[in-house]
């Protein structure tokens, strides 16, 4: 009997191995090759300091992800406020005990490892959002009563997050937020009201900011006011993105990168060094392999028969778009710079901790794409 049971799971093992989404786990792979090419670039040709250390975290990763995607989602669901609430606790440690870089309070140290808890709390805010929303109906999702706790649950890490002060990733938390409100059903008047109301207050919210905040902005419109200091940073990244022209440099040959003109190559910059090395053509294929990932995450949701797994598919779809939109259009001077890492690309840790952990949930999400969720609400 015991061998059979033992067999029988073996066997749920391998089905559930069979039902992951291989196409795109490869994607996310290709990705991690890409971004190992690049930082490898960054360190000068040396596998030290970046890609090396990134790459051991990517394979962690992954393995972290196919691990992920073993759990049945109903019990991630189960899971998904609570942890949510460790989200919670983790932002107010930093907000008490973070150390700060750079003028801002982002970091804290768990179990002897730098952890920023932002970036998995996007995560942790889409897990909340899609339990509650999961089973309501169009009727309770019109009611504004119902709506009061996911609102407070998105506007409490958005404001933990503003205040260490890390505006980018606020306002990606927000947006994240208003992405499963809308695929859950709420109506779009409610949306336009927000605007207004953000409109508004968007004069009173510029005088709050921090003088670094302003004088981002102030770079943004004005970026050769300061050629030397505030503005040199996007202003390398334009002519390192200018010097790529069609076919670029060569693979380790781009002078802006190699040189050390452009600034923060291997993080907040490294499309800049990648198209400088590629072109344009390099430039547009990365895009190219990041939008794929993002409309194959959204497939997947579709596929899902539950709404748990769609509006997960919808938020971890947002977050990726956001990162890849914000961090191409600042080294494009499109939008002032803030901060926001390409996912998989740049080098850091909690930024591909929180992205291939939203993946492993959108994996369970396919591989038991199929279940029935108990029929109470909100849960």
């Amino acid at each position: 009997m015991e061998r059979r049971r033992l067999r029988e799971t073996s066997i749920d093992l391998f089905a559930k191995l069979a039902r992951v989404s291989w196409p795109f786990v490869l994607l996310v792979v290709l990705l991690g090759v890409v971004g190992y090419a690049a930082l490898y670039s960054a360190a000068g040709g040396a596998p030290r300091p970046y890609a090396e250390p990134q790459a051991i975290r990517f394979a962690i990763g992954v393995l972290a992800m196919l691990v992920i995607a073993m759990v049945d989602i109903r019990f991630i669901a189960r899971l998904a406020w609570p942890l949510y609430v460790v989200g919670i606790a983790l932002l107010l440690l930093v907000a008490g005990f973070g150390h700060i870089s750079n003028g801002a309070r982002r970091w804290v140290v768990v179990a002897g490892v730098d952890l920023q808890p932002s970036e998995l709390m996007k995560l942790l805010l889409i897990l909340a959002l899609a339990a509650w929303f999961r089973r309501a109906s169009w009727e309770r999702v019109g009611n504004p009563l119902f709506l009061v706790p996911p609102i407070l649950a998105t506007a409490v890490p958005a404001f933990l997050i503003l205040r260490e002060p890390n505006l980018g990733t606020a306002v990606i938390t927000l947006s994240i937020g208003g992405a499963i409100f809308w695929a859950a059903g709420v109506r779009w008047w409610k949306f336009a009201l927000v605007i207004a109301l953000a409109a508004v207050i968007a004069p009173i919210a510029y005088a709050h900011l921090h003088g670094y905040q302003r004088q981002r902005i102030l770079t943004f419109l004005h970026p050769s006011r300061d050629p030397l200091g505030t503005g040199y940073n996007i202003i390398q990244s334009k002519i390192a993105l200018g010097a790529g022209g069609m076919w670029g440099q060569g693979y380790l040959h781009g002078t802006q990168g190699q040189l050390d003109f452009l600034p923060e190559k291997q993080t907040d910059f490294i499309f800049a060094l990648f198209s400088e090395e590629f072109g344009l053509v390099g430039g547009l294929a990365l895009i190219g392999l990041l939008a794929l990932v993002i409309l194959y995450t959204m497939a997947i949701g579709l596929a899902c028969r539950h709404q748990f797994g769609r509006l997960v598919a919808v938020g971890v779809a947002t977050n990726l778009f956001l990162y890849v939109f914000v961090n191409i259009a600042m080294v494009m001077g499109a939008i002032p710079v803030g901060g926001v890492p390409l996912p998989l690309i740049s080098y850091g840790g909690s930024a591909m901790l929180a992205v291939m952990a939203g993946f492993g949930v959108l994996l369970s999400a396919h591989v038991h794409r199929d279940v029935e969720f108990p029929d109470a609400a909100g849960g």
